[in-house]
């Protein structure tokens, strides 16, 4: 049987793959244009990535829109940005929906406004039954805060006595992290050459392949992403185990 969580070690995937959309400020930067425009243009990338997402056959696409960390950032283009979401929900949830793509949220409800929060809501019923990609946005999210409202959640049933603290496995812990019910990752792509996680699914990509590409977000596309996969396919995933071609 099949670790929950673990894909088979002979899928040929990815089925679910992950992404951290990076560069938006240093496209802009380098073009002398305002990091605005670099997030506009982030938008597009949005739409061509599912696009490609759906035409290549995958189930799951997992992006990393706004990190609990952006707060940080000028209040000015956190507007922008928050903006650019209420368009990119405006302009294109109805096409989504006529594609059936499922939509999921995850990340911390703290400090969203309420238009925000109802815009999330209303996508995400909207969707709710659709049979297709499902693609999750992880938005005001952080990989560390995520884990910790999930102990909390596990300790107040522990409290509750409804689960015993012996009862406490991996899977409980994934069934009350934010993506409860997501496979995980099999592939996390990292755009504009930056190598690390910045605190993204840190639980979830514990097996999955990282590939880290220099392209800019605004400049990523379908041939990207079948660079990536095809890396992928380069890859002996082994799960702490051996294959046939390693004793390592």
């Amino acid at each position: 049987m099949e670790k929950p969580g673990l894909p088979a070690a002979d899928d040929p995937g990815p089925s679910h793959v992950a992404i951290i959309m990076d560069g938006n400020g240093r496209w802009a930067q380098e073009r002398g244009l305002p990091r605005t425009e670099g997030h506009r243009r982030g938008v597009d990338a949005v739409r061509r990535s599912v696009q490609a997402a759906m035409e290549l056959g995958l189930t799951h696409l997992t992006l990393f829109s706004f990190s609990s960390e952006n707060w940080s950032r000028p209040k000015s283009e956190i507007r922008d940005l928050f903006g650019l979401m209420r368009m990119f929900v405006r302009r294109d949830l109805a096409d989504l929906h006529k594609h059936g793509v499922k939509i999921k949220m995850i990340g911390s409800r703290e400090g969203l406004e309420s238009d925000v929060l109802k815009m999330i809501d209303d996508a995400v019923s909207l969707t709710k039954d659709n049979e297709g990609l499902i693609l999750t946005i992880a938005f005001n999210y952080g990989g560390r805060d995520e884990i910790a409202r999930a102990a909390k959640r596990i300790a107040q049933q522990v409290e509750q006595g409804t689960l015993k603290p012996e009862e406490v496995t991996q899977e409980t812990v994934s069934a009350n992290l934010d993506t409860a019910g997501i496979p995980d990752p099999d592939l996390l792509i990292r755009t504009s050459g930056e190598l690390r996680l910045s605190n993204f699914l840190l639980w979830q990509l514990a097996y999955a392949e990282f590939v880290f590409v220099d392209t800019y977000w605004p400049d990523f596309n379908r041939d990207t992403l079948e660079s990536a996969i095809a890396e992928y396919h380069q890859r002996s995933r082994r799960f702490g185990g051996v294959t046939a071609r390693s004793t390592a």
